[in-house]
Order: C-alpha cells, then sequence, then structure tokens
C-alpha cells in the first residue's frame, strides 16, 4: 500500500502554463512507410459521428464507410460501403510512399513523392472530404463499392451481425441497398422493410397490447449518402470480390488531367416513409458549399479535443513499453472521438471501425458488415467502459449520446414494469437492443409457458438488470465535474431507483407475509453479481450501486424532495464481508447459487463505486480480497473488458498496476496498436481500451470528497506529464521527472490547496 504524504505546494513547484500540447500530440501519429495488405492494416479516421477505415493496397487508396446509427432490418450496423482511389498515371509507382494519421488534424494524409491524398469528415457536418493534390495534371478514376447490390442469404453463425444472432429464421437474409446515378452523382441508401427484428421481438415477448406507445428505431429508417465531385464524371458500373466477398462498383473518372481533385461523400439518415423527404434533406446537407472555414472548424476542433486533456508517457524514449501505452491512450482516445457527436454511443465491440472479419477470424470470414455481438445490440457491462474515462479526459460533450440512448428508451423500460409486473419504475436489461427491450435470442425463443415474460430464460443475463446504476452515476457525476445541467436525466435516475425498490418489495411480498428483513432492508433476491455470480442474494455491485446513487441524488434535491430517496436509502443492506483464511474480505453476494462467467463484483464496491478509495480510512477489506480471493486470483487478467488493472490502481497497488496496465494497453495485433482484441468480443476492442484508459487514469489521479491525489499508484520509474480533469470544475497539469514533481498547473488555482501528493 501506497504511503500519502500531504505536500504544502508552494514556492519550491514551478507553477507554469499549458505545456505545448500540440507537438507532443503530434509526436504520436502512426506513420507508415509501406503499403498495406489488407483492411485490417488501416487507419481509422472520421469526425463527429462517422468513422473511416483506411489503407493503400496495390497503389489503390481505399477505406471503409460507417455512419452511427445505420441499422437494418435485422439490427445489423450496415457499413455505408466501400472507397477505393486509382490516378493515371500511377502517382505511388517507383516514389517514397508515406501514410500518416495527423491526430492534431483528425485527418489521414497519404503521400506519395509531391503527390498528396487528404482523407478527413468535417465535425459538424456529415460529410467526408477527399483532397488530391499532384505535382503533375493526372486523371483520378474513383470507385463506389457496395456488397449490398442483392439479397445476401445470412450464412450459419452469420447472425452474431444482428439480433437474431444463433438463431436466425431460414431464409433471412439482409436486404438489398439501392443506387441512383443522378447528374453524375451517386445515391447510395438502404430502405428498412417491413416486418423488423422490432415487430418480432415485441411479439415474442408479449407487447403487442402497447406495441404502438414503444420507441422503434428501424421502422422506415433510410441510412446512406451522395457521391459527387465537380472534376469526375460517370462512367460505368462493374463488379469483383474483395477478401471472399463480391460486389458491385460504381465508377466515376476525371473529365480531363489535372492537379487538383476534391470528392465528397454526404451521410444522412432518418425514418421517413417518402424517399424525397430522405433525398431533399440529404441534398441540404451536400450543398453547403466546401470552404477553408469548414475544414478549418473541424481543425480547431480536434485541436481542441487534444487541449481537454492529455497522457504523455516518457516522451524522450519513444519506442519504449512505457511511452507505448502512452500513445497508445492518445490513439484510442481519438477512436472515440471520432463519435462524438453520433447518434448512437460508440459500440463496445469495434465501434465504427471494424474492418472484413475474416482478419480477425478465419471461421467468421462474411461481409464487411459483420462484427460479433450484433450491431443494434448494447450490452452495458461493455458500454459503461467506452464512456467512464470520458470524465477525467473531460469529454462531457461526448458522453451525451450515451445518455440519451437511455433517455429515449426510458418510456419502453417503464411499459416492460407495467406490464409484466404492474408497478413503476424502469427495467433496463444488461443486454438490451436499440429500442430498449431484452435480445430476442437471450430472451429466448423456447420459453416455458410458466416463466416470468418480465425475466430473460438465459444462465448468464437473468435478474441483471442494475448496470443502469452506473450510467446514472455517470449523469451524476457530470454535474459533479463540470456542472452540467442534468435535469433532463433526473427522472431516468429516479425511474430506475423506483424499479429496485418497487420490484423488490413485489417479490418479497410474493414470497411471504413482510417485505423486509429484520433489520427494514430490502431483500435483493433473484439477483445476480454481474453474469458471473447467479441466483444471487443481496449481491454487491447491485447494494453498492444503490447506495451511491441514492446517496448522490440526495446531496442535489432540494429539501422537501429528499424524503422519499433518504428513506429508501435507509433500506438498502449493508454489503457482505466474510472471512477467508483468516482475512477479512468483500463477498460478491451474501449467498449464490453457481458461477457463470470470470467477472469480479466483489470488488465493484472499489470502481466504479469508490465505496472503498484513495483516501477512506479502511482498505484492508478490498485489499485482500484483490490479493487473496480464490476466484479473484483465479479470474485475474487484462484480457477485452477484464478491469483488474483499475482494481489494482484504485487500491494504490503500483506494481500491480503497471504491469496490468502493460499488459492492457501494449500494442494490438494489428498494424495500427489501438486496434485490440477480438478479446471476448471482437476486434477493435472498445471496452479493451476504455478499461485501459480508465486504469491509466486512476494511476495518475484519484479523488475523495474535496482532495485530489496525484500519483496514487504511479511508477517512479516512468516520466509523465498529464492533464485530467477532477470535480468541481477543475483540470490538474503536472510533470513528473525521474521521480520528482517538476510542474503543476492547477485550475480553479484555488484547488491548489487541496492537492495531497502520494508517495513521492
Amino acid at each position: 500500500m501506497n504511503r500519502i504524504w500531504i505536500i504544502l505546494l508552494t514556492t519550491w513547484i514551478t507553477i507554469c502554463p499549458v505545456f505545448g500540447q500540440s507537438k507532443a500530440i503530434s509526436d504520436f501519429n502512426p506513420v507508415w512507410t509501406s503499403q498495406s495488405n489488407g483492411s485490417h492494416e488501416s487507419m481509422p479516421c472520421g469526425g463527429g459521428g462517422i468513422g473511416l477505415n483506411v489503407w493503400v493496397e496495390n497503389d489503390e487508396v481505399q477505406f471503409y464507410i460507417s455512419k452511427s446509427g445505420s441499422f437494418d432490418e435485422n439490427n445489423t450496423l450496415l457499413k455505408s460501403g466501400r472507397i477505393r482511389l486509382k490516378t493515371f498515371p500511377n502517382i505511388f509507382k517507383n516514389e517514397n510512399f508515406r501514410q500518416v494519421l495527423n491526430l492534431e488534424k483528425g485527418n489521414v494524409e497519404i503521400k506519395s513523392g509531391n503527390n498528396t491524398i487528404e482523407i478527413w469528415v468535417d465535425v459538424f457536418r456529415p460529410v467526408i472530404h477527399i483532397e488530391m493534390s499532384t505535382s503533375q495534371p493526372v486523371e483520378a478514376e474513383v470507385f463506389y463499392e457496395n456488397w449490398r447490390y442483392r439479397d445476401r442469404l445470412i450464412r450459419k453463425t452469420e447472425g452474431n451481425q444482428n439480433s437474431y444472432k444463433w438463431a436466425v429464421p431460414e431464409g433471412l437474409t439482409t436486404k438489398k441497398d439501392n443506387f441512383e446515378i443522378e447528374n453524375n452523382s451517386l445515391y447510395f441508401y438502404h430502405r428498412n422493410q417491413q416486418p423488423t427484428v422490432f415487430d418480432e421481438t415485441v411479439a415474442q415477448q408479449g407487447l403487442d397490447s402497447v406495441k404502438s406507445l414503444l420507441f422503434n428505431p428501424l421502422k422506415n429508417l433510410i441510412s446512406g449518402g451522395k457521391l459527387w465531385s465537380n472534376e469526375l464524371k460517370f462512367q460505368h458500373t462493374g463488379s469483383g470480390k474483395y477478401n471472399e466477398t463480391d460486389f458491385k462498383y460504381w465508377s466515376f473518372k476525371s473529365t480531363k488531367p489535372t492537379k487538383k481533385h476534391h470528392v465528397t461523400i454526404a451521410l444522412h439518415n432518418e425514418q421517413t416513409a417518402l424517399l424525397e423527404t430522405w433525398k431533399n434533406n440529404l441534398n441540404s446537407i451536400a450543398k453547403v458549399p466546401f470552404s477553408k472555414k469548414t475544414k478549418e472548424e473541424t481543425r480547431r476542433w480536434w485541436k481542441n479535443f487534444w487541449q481537454r486533456s492529455f497522457i504523455v508517457i516518457d516522451k524522450n524514449k519513444a519506442g519504449a513499453e512505457s511511452w507505448e501505452i502512452g500513445r497508445n491512450y492518445q490513439l484510442f482516445r481519438y477512436m472515440l472521438g471520432c463519435n462524438a457527436y453520433g447518434s448512437y454511443p460508440t459500440k463496445f465491440n469495434g465501434g465504427l471501425f471494424t474492418f472484413d472479419p475474416g482478419f480477425v477470424d478465419t471461421l467468421q470470414a462474411f461481409t464487411p458488415d459483420y462484427r460479433k455481438w450484433g450491431g443494434g445490440t448494447f450490452t452495458a457491462q461493455n458500454q459503461r467502459l467506452v464512456y467512464f474515462p470520458m470524465l477525467k479526459s473531460g469529454d462531457f460533450d461526448m458522453m451525451k449520446t450515451q445518455f440519451d440512448f437511455y433517455l429515449r428508451l426510458l418510456k419502453n423500460a417503464e411499459l416492460r414494469s407495467k406490464i409484466y409486473w404492474g408497478h413503476e419504475g424502469a427495467c433496463f436489461t444488461e443486454q438490451m437492443e436499440n429500442f430498449g427491450l431484452p435480445n430476442p435470442s437471450e430472451y429466448g425463443w423456447k420459453r416455458p409457458d410458466y416463466f416470468d415474460k418480465g425475466i430473460e430464460y438465459n444462465a448468464w443475463l437473468e435478474y441483471q438488470w442494475d448496470t443502469v446504476l452506473e450510467f446514472c452515476l455517470m449523469i451524476l457525476e457530470t454535474k459533479t465535474y463540470n456542472d452540467t445541467d442534468i435535469s433532463e436525466y433526473i427522472p431516468l435516475i429516479e425511474s430506475c431507483l423506483t424499479f429496485f425498490n418497487e420490484h423488490y418489495t413485489l417479490l418479497a411480498e410474493r414470497r411471504g407475509r413482510r417485505a423486509l428483513d429484520e433489520n427494514g432492508h430490502l431483500v435483493f433476491y433473484p439477483g445476480t453479481a454481474c453474469e458471473t455470480y447467479k441466483m444471487a442474494y443481496n449481491a454487491t455491485q447491485t447494494i453498492a450501486g444503490l447506495k451511491v446513487v441514492l446517496g448522490k441524488l440526495i446531496e442535489i434535491k432540494p429539501e422537501n424532495e429528499k424524503g422519499k430517496w433518504e428513506e429508501m436509502l435507509s433500506k438498502i443492506p449493508p454489503i457482505e464481508h466474510r472471512m477467508l483464511g483468516g482475512k477479512e474480505m468483500i463477498m460478491p453476494a451474501k449467498l449464490w447459487e453457481r458461477v457463470n462467467n470470470v467477472e469480479a463484483p466483489q470488488l465493484y464496491p472499489v470502481f466504479p463505486w469508490r465505496i472503498y478509495n484513495i483516501g477512506k480510512n479502511n482498505l484492508t477489506p478490498a485489499l485482500n480480497t484483490y490479493k487473496y480471493d480464490p476466484d479473484m486470483l483465479k479470474f485475474r487478467s487484462h484480457v477485452g473488458w477484464k478491469q483488474d488493472n483499475i482494481f489494482a490502481a484504485c487500491l494504490g497497488l503500483t506494481e500491480e498496476a503497471k504491469r496490468l496496465t502493460l499488459l492492457k494497453m501494449g500494442n494490438g495485433p494489428f498494424r495500427f496498436p489501438a486496434f485490440w482484441g477480438p478479446g471476448f468480443d471482437w476486434s477493435p476492442d472498445h471496452n479493451w481500451g476504455g478499461s485501459g484508459m480508465i486504469g491509466l487514469q486512476e494511476m495518475l489521479i484519484q479523488t475523495h470528497e474535496n482532495k485530489i491525489y496525484l500519483f496514487p499508484a504511479w511508477p517512479k520509474e516512468w516520466d509523465v506529464h498529464f492533464k485530467l480533469h477532477a470535480p468541481g470544475n477543475t483540470t490538474v497539469e503536472a510533470e513528473l521527472v525521474n521521480g520528482e514533481l517538476k510542474n503543476l498547473v492547477v485550475s480553479p488555482k484555488e484547488r491548489l490547496q487541496d492537492i495531497i501528493i502520494t508517495n513521492r
């Protein structure tokens, strides 16, 4: 355990301004000097809510297009196609090649001699730009490629990309897209047909009586876009095959050789029964002329993004393992920034940057639309790890998409409670569709008639509905950190809390005469501690979550509105402890029937709930749990969503945090070093990256009450320069060199007195 020293921060620390992060961020730009061998060797590029995978193969520039919210009838998150660019003469022949991801500008730049191709996405408008500048006039040919030019039968196990998963109905297809040439422009779009998986799910789960009241994001959804260029003219169509997937292409070629080419692709998703409405709205996006001003706006956004926060480790040791984990932190944060303002949250299983699946798993060599664990299915335990690090990175504006996801589904979740059990409150399940109902295959197509319709007939997911409390916590923390106005989300938080009070009162009254135990506490049974300790009695993560969310809600409530929630808080039972080998440890629950998975809910009181934390008196039970709990030792890992690195950091276990962070944040298996996975999910594994970010942040800064603890689990041998956020509209920027604090900037300066330096 680290010793904590309170240091009076006075004249011995140099108080200095921001330390030139723009130069530091450019030091992390990935630079490739050779072409790629496939889409798995691509670079991410994007902005707003659009992601591109960019690579050069066989002297042709290629990229996939993904847009947030592009769901088909089966709830696959469709790619919007692939672009391929070639030049005549070939600008890549016998020239020095260089492909760079410019983090500060948010673009990908490809150079060959004096020829440059820049690919970037407008942060504020859903528009992709390809700008080419050459030393000599050249002709360019741009191909739009799409594998959904025909209905495609969904093959065995391919259903994992949609909401049917392993239970694909016979003959189910991915419906074909539509393509129209008009004035040398190409419209491409997918138009959802009825019925959709929403209709199937509503019927399966006995909710037809309230179907018209349910939020349905799939009905009449049109997703697609428009490609055009003043320098190009439509030529012809043709066909081809890439990585075992056949496709059709539309070719556009230069009207004459020129030194400048500019190709534009506008994207738009909309729920409308009228195609003309979608087209008109798409054209209103497309008609905004390109200008230096719009480009500068996007560059300014990325520059400000990097000034919000950063972590630079061993800046003078480029290529060292420690330097790489700092670099990979920045690269993954860039990937999250590409979906800053998307219509849906960044998905844990690849985000906007999945590539041909055969490069991840040769047994799943399907179309580029494929990803494991669904497109419109959101698994809360995984999603939370993508969004928690945004608190300390100061990316509060990016969290709104995740919060709005739950807010849109509030009515659906409340209707579940009302229809199934007749009580109030929102019942959000762990694995949930983008329309707020459990995934139909996880819910169970073959269910006994006697089984409660509100429960998933699933050994892993049954009774797991407490993860939503972590998103309630994030909402409350945005107010604590940033003084964000969260008034629109208070009904969501209150409804989630109401569910637990109402539901477990109901279950107790069904079992016996009294609703509370002998101590006046609610009995949370049946429950679950993550997907691991099943049929649990008083699961620790549930109790911890309710205690913390209730406490934080009460803090911000007016006096005349506290009583109801104070009464509920008084009914939450204590967290259970036990003695093992003479050592006190936290239990995952009071009782449980079986162990299903490899999670560690016994340490959720450490993270995310911070009941045991640096600065608090008695960490012994939590430390013992980490070090000696038999399941904790058996399950320990850095892979995917495992959060042992976070627990170690939060408990001040410096060497453990260092060891696990090197494993988790080291280079991934693909050419782009922050494409981790597949882990338990898919590549790029975003909950792998998110959990790594959280752990690294916790090694540097933790807070308790009004105190800010610096370097609670930071190895002295790693130099670091960081800027991170803390509660109370506070930023902390510090530089540690050879184990000594050289520079410190705290804003507002009044918070300097709250800084505590640990173990220096």
